[in-house]
């Protein structure tokens, strides 16, 4: 059942908000009256002007005649929901963190929260984003934009300077107050703006390597050679000692958090019980940070009609639908980056052989002002060194054969270092007008920095999944010719990543003819796929993502096939399975419903095993596992699971006794957990069953239980504690319980704290992640129908109405239909409309 908030203190609050902060700081007047604000600061030569809507929800509907007037109200908003975690965000991308003063600033503090560049220490993020953001970064991503990004992009900078003025003019007493008067609260320009853009282009490659970038460094004159020749040169010979690798199996996700990811599907009209596709989307996501997620609606009256969600500090839609088509994203499995293996010049560690030729590295000095305790600023230099593929990286944390030594360097590739057309393709998107108009855009930008994407269409039949976009041009052809023994051993741990000799042309990534992008792959070998019945990823690779048509053939570079599907993919299948059994098929209601109801895949596989064989008195063997000191915790968790409802909904008692025994007892290796193995003919149901003829592992998992169980009372909880007492978010005063659960244990509604149990259970308010924008979509007679969430709700102001709104809507399970029509919009009960304009420093003609 939908429900639109309408107690009288939430409307009271949306009436606030919806005036821009006006009626809780300074006393507005009924919210249908408009509001014309003007601005004498602004330094603009031509006016912006931007008509800012905001619904009971707060999400504003930002209307203007141009570019750039939609930037400048995009801008203003986005600052006064969130003005103290874009502000910081600023701080970063300038590289600028080690010189502030205040909680999370200096040089050996890190950001308050993590995000899609991990959450480094503040001077290593300094010396990557001076060296990977510079000006003349920003100057060739600037000039590679169009003149619509440009104008969205400077009003974007505008409009949030403005918001900065108002409030330190006394407009909005109270906002920001953990913000309002630090110092690195400052106005930005267009250039903070391209260093945000240029830091989310660089997520799939780049902001994996921030410390290994930040810390290259060339071996001393005196340094003793780390490896022998011969197993470190590109020719060493393929029978060499095996070097061991430590490489986590998360290290190359988003911010290195496995589950940082996104479920999606989309059924065609043959599988949905009205005849209309539907799509359903849900990035598991950052709920703190500058990587958030912000909702919006952006229009241009005949242009532009989009709405949607965007990362903070960008002014396009990334994730949203227009009255035509809707889309989605979940991260991809293929490769954005490589690494070359550098043959060095003996003698000189930053000279490198390329065609036998000898070339110098490129020696950047780069100078970081760090505040010391006694409160001055003091300069540290370092020297960073790039390559003519990419940046110098130290790999020695991985291996210390992978260190730079005399012999050898290695250097980053990052695919989206030269993918400047990501905004424009998204913007393109956002005013695409059918599903294959949406399809030809992603194929002529081939743009889509790390992400797959799935679309449907208005009057459209079909469903459509593709991971077109930047890749690496590396056939496996090529891998194999130019992959030198380390690349060997490192593939071994990280499938796929390109690793090639950097001391021939011959290795060097390949260029398609057509491509928009030189050195990627073509369009054709990129997967695609477009079905009438349904599409899904959960963040496995693109091999399955309709399991009666595997997807083959396509370079390791791309994805990864025939190898163990994760659990969450299986539950995800298993619910498409599910959905469209039921008697006339999908429907938006079953969707809504299946993909919050927190079932997890580990417990459906193994639980009633895990019961059968260690909790039933007369179970074989079960004495053979039986231990003094575990038999009481055991017997209760017994109870516990077995009487558990097998979800991890808010009040459900025995989630989290499972998750506590789920990581214990996954820590087994498969073989030893499971009785069937993988099989990759049935990759969606194997493995399976549990081991119970070894009694090594009945014992390991018997001991699992009873210590889940007193890891639970160490901290003050009970066995049979529900999840919302665990797992919550803290709002205020008001403590919000939530469901839901993370990516290892294979829930399919992921909330997940990144930490392990404490005294806080699992808070989400450090480094969190999870469902964040939520959308179901389809198209009826009317036009777009579109059913949302934002489960961490759109401003970060503890001072703001809309601080924790959507998060309680979230917790109770409540979708919100998305007002998108004008007459939707004109209909919201506490709708109101500011009319935003800057002031001109010089005439000007009047705003269209």
């Amino acid at each position: 059942m939908k429900r639109i908030p309408a107690a009288s203190s939430l409307v009271a609050g949306a009436l606030c908000a919806a005036l821009l902060g006006a009626c809780a700081r300074l006393g507005a007047e009924h919210a249908d009256q408009a509001t014309q604000i003007d601005s004498a600061q602004s330094t603009q030569s031509e006016p912006y002007r931007a008509e800012i809507r905001r619904t009971a929800d707060g999400i504003p509907h930002i209307r203007a005649n141009d570019w750039g007037g939609l930037g400048y109200g995009a801008g203003y908003v986005q600052a006064q929901d969130n003005l103290c975690t874009l502000a910081d965000a600023f701080v970063t991308y300038r590289g600028e963190r080690s010189a502030q003063a205040g909680p999370h600033f200096g040089p050996d503090a890190r950001p308050p929260s993590a995000a899609s560049f991990g959450q480094p220490r503040n001077l290593d993020a300094d010396f990557f984003f001076r060296l990977v953001a510079n000006d003349d970064a920003v100057a060739r991503f600037r000039t590679a934009q169009t003149p619509r990004v440009r104008a969205l992009v400077a009003g974007f900078a505008a409009g949030y300077d403005r918001y900065l003025d108002d409030l330190r003019a006394g407009r909005f007493a109270g906002a920001h107050a953990a913000c309002a008067s630090a110092e690195w609260v400052r106005p930005i320009n267009a250039d903070d703006v391209y260093r945000r853009l240029i830091a989310a282009t660089l997520a799939g490659g780049e902001g994996h390597f921030v410390e290994a970038i930040a810390h290259a460094q060339p071996p001393s004159a005196q340094a003793a050679p780390a490896q022998p020749e011969a197993a470190s040169a590109p020719h060493a010979d393929r029978g060499a000692t095996p070097v061991a690798m430590n490489i986590a199996p998360a290290r190359f996700e988003i911010a290195q958090r496995a589950g940082i990811g996104s479920n999606a599907l989309a059924f065609g009209a043959a599988k949905t019980r009205d005849g209309a596709s539907l799509l359903f989307g849900n990035p598991h996501w950052f709920w703190q940070g500058p990587d958030r997620f912000y909702e919006t609606q952006l229009t241009i009256p005949g242009q532009l009609n989009v709405a949607g969600a965007t990362f903070l500090g960008v002014p396009v839609v990334m994730i949203g639908f227009n009255d035509n088509i809707a889309w989605t994203h979940t991260v991809s499995q293929a490769r954005r980056f490589g690494i070359f293996q550098l043959t060095l010049v003996p003698g000189a560690p930053t000279h490198y052989l390329y065609d036998g030729r000898d070339e110098a590295m490129q020696a950047v000095p780069i100078t970081v002002q760090a505040r010391q305790r006694d409160g001055t600023l003091a300069s540290v230099t370092r020297t960073l060194y790039r390559s003519r593929f990419g940046p110098l990286i130290d790999l020695a944390s991985m291996s210390p054969a992978l260190a730079w030594n005399a012999q050898h360097a290695f250097a980053l590739r990052d695919v989206n270092a030269d993918n400047t057309r990501v905004f424009e393709n998204f913007l393109a998107w956002d005013g695409a007008k059918s599903l294959d108009d949406f399809i030809a855009i992603q194929k002529r930008y081939a743009a889509a920095p790390w992400v797959n994407t799935f679309a449907i269409g208005r009057n459209d039949a079909r469903v459509w999944f593709a991971d077109i976009g930047a890749t690496p041009g590396v056939s496996d052809a090529l891998a194999q010719a130019c992959t030198p023994p380390l690349g060997r051993a490192f593939d071994a741990k990280a499938p796929g990543v390109p690793f090639l000799d950097g001391s021939k042309s011959a290795c060097e990534w390949q260029s398609e003819a057509g491509t928009p992008q030189a050195r990627t792959l073509g369009v054709a070998h990129m997967p695609s796929l477009l079905r009438d019945d349904y599409v899904g990823n959960f963040n496995d690779s693109y091999w399955l993502t309709n399991p009666a048509v595997p997807l083959t053939g396509f370079a390791r570079v791309t994805g990864i096939t025939g190898i163990p599907q994760t659990l969450r993919t299986r539950l995800g299948h298993a619910l498409a399975a599910q959905l469209q059994a039921a008697p006339g098929g999908v429907t938006r209601e079953a969707v809504e419903q299946g993909v919050l109801t927190s079932r997890s895949m580990s417990e459906e596989l193994l639980r009633r095993p895990v019961l059968d064989a260690l909790c039933k008195a007369d179970a074989p063997d079960v004495a053979a596992t039986r231990n003094g000191s575990d038999d009481a915790d055991v017997a209760q968790a017994c109870k516990v699971l077995a009487a558990w409802d097998g979800t991890a909904r808010s009040d459900a008692r025995g989630a989290n006794l499972w998750d506590e025994f789920w990581r214990r007892a996954s820590a087994l290796p498969p073989e030893k957990l499971y009785r069937t193995p993988f099989d990759p003919a049935a990759p969606l149901t194997t493995p399976s069953g549990l081991k119970t003829d070894d009694a090594a592992t009945l014992a390991a998992l018997r001991h699992a239980l009873g210590e889940s169980v007193r890891a639970l009372r160490a901290f003050g909880f009970a066995a049979d504690s529900t999840r919302g007492q665990l797992l919550y978010t803290q709002r205020g005063a008001v403590r919000v319980p939530l469901y839901g659960g993370c990516n290892d244990a294979g829930y399919f509604t992921v909330v997940c704290a990144q930490h392990p149990l404490n005294a806080g259970g699992y808070a989400m308010d450090g480094s969190g992640h999870g469902d964040s924008y939520v959308q179901v979509v389809s198209f009826g007679k009317d036009g777009v129908d579109a059913d949302t969430m934002l489960a961490h709700s759109l401003s970060d102001d503890p001072a703001s109405p809309h601080y924790s709104d959507a998060t309680r809507e979230f917790a109770r399970g409540t979708w919100q239909r998305f007002r998108f029509t004008e007459s939707a919009i004109a209909a919201d009960p506490v709708l109101s409309a500011t009319t935003l304009q800057s002031m001109p420093s010089a005439p000007a003609a009047p705003a269209q």
